[in-house]
Parts: structure tokens; C-alpha cells; sequence
């Protein structure tokens, strides 16, 4: 990324908007707004809203696109405790908040939710889910 972001006004702006799981690849392809082609080659992942390139007075953006998730409201701290314990045990992406989870929308988490009946929404969201760390210290 030449800048985290751009400080151009959104008129100078060109978008190159890529699926989440585009901005875990250290290789990938993409095609920009305009029709401008772009293939990366990356020591470190993009991020979003990241210029990737200038030109003609222009910032070229990546952006990320929303995707469906299962969002679970926690009613309780106990509620909340036995969400993320459940969730976890599924090993899946999860976006955690003071008040909700964030999960990948996958069919082992709909089968959890239908079997523990919890209340839950289906939004088309910018999906950030925690990293990965195996074996933390």
C-alpha cells in the first residue's frame, strides 16, 4: 500500500473493491472501477480503503465488500460467555463486540443456532473477524 488512506476527495478516487478473503491472499488479481487491471505480489497483506496506486491526479482504493453474516445479540454476560464458547467450538471467523458476535455465514452455525434457538439477524456487512493466532503465548 503506498497509504492507509486516501486524502483525496471521493471524485479522485478509483475503487477496486475485493471480497474479504482477496485481502488474506498475499497474491491476487483484481479489476478495478475503470476497467484498470491490477495483479499483486504482496510482502504484507492490503487493508481496506488502502491507495494501491496513483495516476492522472487519482488514487487507486481497495476497498472491501460487505458480505452476509450471523449476528447474535448477547442478553446477558452469561449469554454472551456461552455464545463465544459455543461459536469458538466451531472454529469459525468471528467479529466479537461489546454487545454481539459476528460469525461466517456457514451452515454448522445455522445448525447451532436452530438447535439453541438463540435470537440472531443476517446482515450484509464490512466483515472483520478476528485474527487467527494458533498456539498464542
Amino acid at each position: 500500500m503506498l497509504e492507509p488512506a486516501s486524502s483525496r476527495p471521493p471524485e479522485e478516487q478509483v475503487v477496486l473493491a475485493a471480497e474479504r478473503r482477496q485481502f488474506l491472499k498475499r497474491r491476487w488479481r483484481g479489476i478495478a472501477e475503470d476497467g484498470t487491471e491490477f495483479g499483486f505480489d504482496l510482502e504484507s497483506r492490503l487493508a481496506d480503503g488502502g491507495v494501491v496506486f496513483q495516476q492522472d491526479g487519482k488514487d487507486y482504493i481497495v476497498r472491501q465488500l460487505p458480505e452476509v453474516v450471523y449476528e447474535v445479540p448477547f442478553e446477558s454476560p452469561a449469554h454472551a460467555a456461552l455464545v463465544a464458547w459455543k461459536t469458538g467450538n466451531l472454529h469459525l471467523p468471528a467479529q466479537i463486540f461489546d454487545d454481539r458476535i459476528r460469525v461466517l455465514h456457514d451452515e454448522a452455525m445455522a445448525q447451532l443456532l436452530d438447535r439453541e434457538g438463540w435470537a440472531f439477524t443476517e446482515p450484509a456487512v464490512l466483515f472483520q473477524p478476528l485474527k487467527a493466532m494458533a498456539h498464542a503465548v
